[in-house]
């Protein structure tokens, strides 16, 4: 019972974390009751994953500038202007596929490296110079486009966007086993690192997480990995993309976790001048992470292109704001100095399964952008609530309660005053205390 409440008390003290992940779960429960089991059938599971990967592409990348106190509101226009060049690239100017790819990232590079000269060197605000390149990129798309689509693309570069990996039983197994093997490797491969962390933790001396909690968690999401791998294999396989976007998060996530890069990003959000003062170069930190997101853009604008199979003058309208949205539900914090790759991936997933489950249900884009918007409000207003809450030192009831029902029992009183009290000389005043320095 004492490792239930130890459990349970820790998950209070640990709402924003949690909370959207829970949030996720009972999303997802909620739309396939409501749409009769249609949600989690496995090729609406597959199309689920193909129709916003490049969201969840732009949302790495938006996280990590949320991190630092910025803000993009052009990357959906980068994307689609992006998507303009490869198709001029490829269609018109005959390219080859494996050499526009590399190229069109050369140009979402560039295209980040621009805005964050002006941002890091200069000091406009992102919200000023990324809104400016959001009308410019967008004139610029159709300045190539001339105003109309581009299309076919090759085989291969659609495959990145709506491409399987190959099915090595050649279609004679109920089951796709690639996907099987990489589910389970991906599961395994988990719960090992998952149990390694832990002990260095313990070795460490460092803040854990209750047993029970653990093995739940652990448990859960290695039955969810593996129910997924399943739902997928039933269908047409793994998507190309979904390899893609795997490894851009295990790469983003070991940056923003252990590298110095990473650090500095959350120092820089968390507070900008400590930063300065304590010796990190901020305007080369913030100028990369522009030039990052430019890259992210294009490779988002690609997909969408590969999947689409058209360059179009409208393409990437409204990804800023589903990959603002997905940051910012995903945990991340609006002062800055908050968030994680992983959040906004489930972040992302929650805005996905919104829009699918809508649509199944045959919800109007009015409706749909209601809800949407409720749900984003919602979440930045829990994120201030437990800032404002934990700013006051307060604690909620569930957490007094789980505490104090925990707490070991009080030792004899103490008749010396803590280091942390002034001590009282003879007339009662009090003697001034030598302030330590961390």
């Amino acid at each position: 019972m004492s490792a239930l409440r130890e459990s349970l008390g820790f998950l209070t003290s640990r709402l924003r974390q949690v909370g959207i992940f829970v949030a996720l779960i009972l999303i997802v429960l909620l739309f396939q009751v409501l749409t009769g089991g249609i949600l989690l059938e496995p090729q609406n599971v597959t199309n689920l994953v193909v129709q916003n990967s490049y969201i969840l592409i732009l949302a790495i990348g938006m996280v990590m500038v949320i991190i630092a106190g910025h803000i993009d509101l052009s990357v959906g226009s980068v994307a689609g202007f992006i998507g303009a060049v490869a198709g001029v690239m490829i269609v018109h100017w005959g390219w080859p596929w494996w050499a526009a790819i590399p190229a069109c990232l050369l140009v979402g590079a560039l295209v980040g490296a621009w805005q964050g000269y002006w941002i890091a060197y200069v000091g406009i605000p992102a919200f000023i110079v990324t809104l400016a390149g959001m009308l410019i990129f967008r004139g610029l798309t159709l300045i190539t486009l001339k105003n109309q689509q581009i299309t076919p693309f090759p085989a291969e570069l659609r495959a990145l966007g709506g491409g399987f990996l190959p099915d090595i039983t050649g279609g004679t197994s109920v089951l796709e086993w690639l996907t099987v093997i990489l589910g389970v490797g991906a599961t395994v491969a988990l719960l090992v690192q998952a149990v390694k962390e832990r002990r260095l933790r313990q070795k460490f001396d460092l803040e854990n997480e209750p047993m029970a909690w653990f093995a739940t968690k652990t448990t859960f999401i290695a039955l969810l990995m593996l129910i997924v791998t399943f739902l997928l294999a039933s269908y047409r396989g793994t998507p190309i993309v979904l390899i893609v976007l795997a490894v851009l998060v295990i790469v983003y996530t070991a940056l923003m976790n252990n590298s110095v890069f990473g650090r500095h990003t959350y120092a820089i959000g968390g507070n900008l001048h400590a930063a300065e003062l304590s010796g990190i170069k901020t305007k080369a930190v913030t100028f990369r992470l522009f030039v990052n997101m430019g890259v992210l853009a294009a490779l988002a604008g690609l997909v969408f292109t590969a999947r689409l199979n058209s360059a179009q003058p409208a393409g990437g309208t409204g990804f800023e704001l589903d990959s603002i949205a997905a940051a910012f539900i995903g945990g991340a914090a609006v002062q800055g100095g908050i968030g994680t790759v992983a959040g906004a991936m489930i972040g992302g997933l929650i805005m996905g399964v919104l829009n699918n489950g809508m649509s199944i249900l045959g919800l109007g884009t009015d409706y749909q952008q209601l809800i949407k918007g409720l749900v984003l409000l919602l979440a930045v207003a829990f994120d201030i609530f437990n800032k404002n809450r934990s700013g006051r030192g307060g604690e909620s009831i569930m957490g007094k309660w789980f505490k104090l029902k925990t707490a070991p029992p009080a030792e004899a009183e103490n008749t010396t005053p803590p280091a942390s009290q002034p001590a009282s000389d003879g007339a009662g005043a009090r003697q001034p205390v030598a302030a330590k320095h961390l």
